[in-house]
C-alpha cells in the first residue's frame, strides 16, 4: 500500500528532481525510504499493475472553462443527430463542420525515399530542405460525407471566408433552406462579429460556435487526422505545389469511399462527462 501511495504522488512533492517516476526510480526510492529491504522491478510493476497504476505515463487535459459549455456543445451534438432547437432537420438543411489545418510543410528530402521490401520498411531520408508551408482549410458535410477543401498560403478572415464561399456556391448548399456551419473559436471566425459577417453574406447560413477548447467536438478534425495519416505522413514532397495537388486529389479519392462518421457522443454522454469533471 505504501509503494502504491508513493507511485500516486507527484515526484516534485517528494523533493526528487523528476517530472514523473519510472519503474527504476520507484525501486530506488522505496528502498531508500526503508519501505522494503530490496525489491525487483518486476515485483514492483506487478503490484502497481493490480490497480492499473502507471506513473511513467502522462496525458494532457484541460478543464471546460466556457460558462455556457453544456449549452453550446449540446446544440452541436443535436445537429449531429439531425435536430435543431428540438425540431428534426429537413431534407434541404445541411450541417457543415469547418476549420483550418495550419503550417503544412513541404519537406524536400535530400535523398529519394526507398520503397519497402521483404523484411525492410519504407525508408525516408532524415534530412530535408524546407519548401515552404501552406494552410489547408476544409468543410465536412456531416450527414453526406462530402469534403469542401482549399489551400492557401496563410490563414485569416479572407482565407476562411473564401472557404465558406466555396461551400455556399455549390449545390445543395446554394439552394438549401439552412446551412449550419459548425466552427471553433479560431481568430478568423470567432465571436459575434464573425456571425454577423458571414450571415450577412448568406441569408440561409447559421454559424454555430463550439465552446472554447472543444475542437474535439468538431467532426472536421477527424477528417484532418485522416489527411495527416494518409497524405502527410511521411512528409516527402518535391514542392509546395505538390502538397496542394496531393491534398486536392485526396479529396476526390476520399469522397469515393467516404461515408458519414459514426458519431456516438451524445448529450447524455456530455452530461456524464461534465458531472465527472465537476468535483475537480
Amino acid at each position: 500500500m505504501a509503494v502504491k501511495a508513493l507511485a500516486c504522488e507527484l515526484p516534485a512533492t517528494t523533493g526528487l528532481p523528476l517530472s514523473r517516476f519510472s519503474r527504476n526510480d520507484l525501486v530506488a526510492e522505496v528502498v531508500s525510504r526503508g519501505l522494503v529491504a530490496q525489491i525487483s522491478g518486476t515485483t514492483l510493476w506487478r503490484w502497481l499493475n493490480q490497480d492499473a497504476i502507471r506513473p511513467w505515463h502522462h496525458r494532457s487535459w484541460i478543464f471546460p472553462r466556457d460558462p455556457d459549455f453544456e449549452f453550446k456543445a449540446g446544440r452541436v451534438l443535436d445537429l449531429y443527430q439531425g435536430v435543431w432547437e428540438g425540431e428534426p432537420l429537413g431534407p434541404d438543411e445541411f450541417v457543415i463542420c469547418a476549420d483550418e489545418k495550419t503550417s503544412i510543410q513541404a519537406r524536400i528530402r535530400l535523398h529519394p525515399s526507398q520503397p519497402p521490401g521483404p523484411g525492410q520498411p519504407m525508408r525516408v531520408e532524415f534530412q530535408y530542405d524546407r519548401g515552404g508551408a501552406l494552410a489547408y482549410l476544409a468543410g465536412w458535410d456531416v450527414h453526406r460525407g462530402k469534403v469542401f477543401g482549399r489551400c492557401d498560403h496563410t490563414t485569416g478572415i479572407a482565407a476562411f471566408d473564401a472557404l465558406v464561399d466555396s461551400v455556399m456556391a455549390q449545390k445543395p448548399s446554394q439552394s438549401s433552406k439552412w446551412v449550419f456551419l459548425i466552427t471553433d473559436n479560431g481568430s478568423s471566425h470567432r465571436g459575434q462579429k464573425s456571425v454577423q459577417r458571414l450571415q450577412s453574406r448568406y441569408k440561409n447560413l447559421v454559424v454555430v460556435h463550439l465552446p472554447v477548447h472543444a475542437s474535439w467536438l468538431n467532426q472536421v478534425e477527424i477528417y484532418f487526422s485522416i489527411v495527416q495519416r494518409k497524405v502527410l505522413t511521411p512528409n516527402d514532397f518535391t514542392s509546395l505545389a505538390e502538397v496542394a495537388q496531393r491534398l486536392y486529389e485526396f479529396e476526390s479519392y476520399y469522397e469515393e469511399i467516404a461515408h458519414p462518421f459514426e458519431w456516438k457522443f451524445t448529450r447524455q454522454d456530455l452530461k456524464q462527462l461534465l458531472a465527472k469533471l465537476d468535483p475537480h
